[in-house]
């Protein structure tokens, strides 16, 4: 029997006769059981960096930028412990904004602050969404040697002291996520997220999940935090339980390097061949809508070599009761989705034209649906999966159904429970 996350339960199948089966998790590390503790601990001993208290000071402007309720950095943990060393700083509440990093995404909700930060600390402070298309809320942060246009929120940038909290965990892009992403990307302008996501920068072969070294997102995004004067990070990384195994606080180079030292050391995973099916896992939040849920199928077949065959089929449980999601990325992933005749043409069609913030993921889909399908199941909106050339399929028998109905019953699959925390390496 197999299980794979679907929202906040877990979907169990088996294989028909005929199928082998290969599982890959992440490693295990033990989970810290006290996080507040071990957070004061990181904040109390900084990597290469003094503490907050000692780089704040009464009087300051102070910006702390966190994620939106996509990721699950667990800021509620995270930013209590910084507000009570900004305050033993002397720095006043009302000086201190919390900016909630939501890229392209749709604006949080008063609710999904509350979840991210805890009450105590949305009735306490301002805080407060990146706006990403409002260019009196934005900072001009000029262009990198290679012509990306950088910019980031106003209220960062003109902050007297600058901090993120942050995920490390394997991102498409990136190499890994956290670190700088969260003020780099999360709070950028519209232009700047256009280009770090557009044809030229995903047709690299640098941006591949799990790389960093030669990787242009990155060099980007570590030069945008640099201009716009990100001093110091609280990061994590988790277990595919969301369980917190490490900590680090302090400079922003220096604590997201060990950081991305033990997330290797966790997410990245040997296997031994590429398969004819993998079936990825995703689970709440993220499953919520068919743009973040087809995450599960572009990493893996991004991964430093795609893990499945051409023509092979990635079978992603998730409900999707968002439909393809309600911000504008995701609206603008839908339109060019459900648009295309064919996904050759649709590749054609956006290297030649360029694409929206948001188009990106119909740039990346196109890519993986161009040599693979990908069947959603237990999908609440199946029209847009169809509209968004995917296949619905009602459960995980039916799914297997129509994989071995082109391929054969005798088929080798992988099962990825946590398909955004695992990083298979084909051997």
């Amino acid at each position: 029997m197999y299980r794979v996350p679907y929202d906040k339960t877990e979907i169990e199948f088996e294989l028909p006769p005929g199928m082998n089966g290969t599982v890959a998790v992440s490693k295990s590390l033990p989970p810290i059981e006290d996080v507040p503790a071990a957070v004061r601990a990181a904040l109390a001993e900084p990597v290469n960096s003094p503490p907050v208290r000692k780089l704040a000071k009464a009087g300051d402007k102070v910006c702390i930028a966190f994620t939106d309720i996509t990721r699950a950095a667990p800021d509620h943990l995270l930013v209590p412990p910084l507000l009570a060393e900004l305050e033993a700083a002397g720095v006043r509440d009302e000086d201190i904004t919390l900016l909630c990093g939501i890229g392209m995404h749709r604006p949080s909700t008063p609710e999904e602050k509350v979840v991210k930060l805890g009450q105590a600390v949305v009735d306490r402070y301002r805080v407060v969404d990146n706006e990403p298309q409002n260019p009196a809320a934005l900072i001009d942060l000029g262009t990198t040697e290679s012509g990306i246009p950088l910019s980031v929120n106003r209220i960062a940038y003109e902050a007297d002291l600058l901090l993120a909290t942050g995920i490390v965990e394997p991102h498409q892009y990136a190499g890994y996520s956290g670190g700088r992403k969260t003020l780099s990307v999360g709070a950028a302008g519209e232009a700047m997220i256009a280009y770090t996501h557009g044809p030229q920068m995903i047709d690299h072969p640098g941006t591949r999940l799990g790389k960093i070294e030669g990787n242009p997102f990155h060099e980007a995004v570590t030069e945008a935090a640099r201009r716009a004067g990100l001093r110091f990070i609280v990061n994590v990384v988790m277990d595919d339980k969301k369980r917190v195994v490490a900590v680090r606080a302090g400079e922003t180079e220096a604590a997201f390097a060990e950081l991305v030292g033990i997330a290797r050391s966790i997410y990245e995973v040997p296997v031994p061949q590429q398969y004819d099916v993998a079936v990825g896992g995703v689970g709440y939040p993220k499953d919520a809508n068919l743009y973040q849920t087809s995450r599960a199928a572009s990493y893996l077949f991004f991964a430093p070599t795609p893990v499945l065959r051409p023509g092979g089929f990635f079978i992603i449980p998730a409900r999707c009761e968002e439909g393809a999601g309600d911000g504008i990325g995701e609206q603008r992933f839908l339109e060019k989705m459900r648009s295309a005749v064919d996904m050759p043409s649709l590749l054609d069609d956006l290297r030649r034209t360029g694409y929206p913030p948001g188009a990106q993921r119909a740039f990346v889909m196109a890519k993986v649906l161009e040599q693979n399908d990908v069947i959603i199941v237990g999908s609440e909106t199946p029209e847009i999966v169809r509209a968004a050339h995917m296949i619905p399929a009602a459960d995980m028998d039916a799914a297997l159904g129509i994989a071995a109905e082109k391929l054969g019953p005798e088929l080798d699959v992988l099962i990825v429970p946590h398909a955004l925390l695992t990083l298979p390496i084909v051997q």
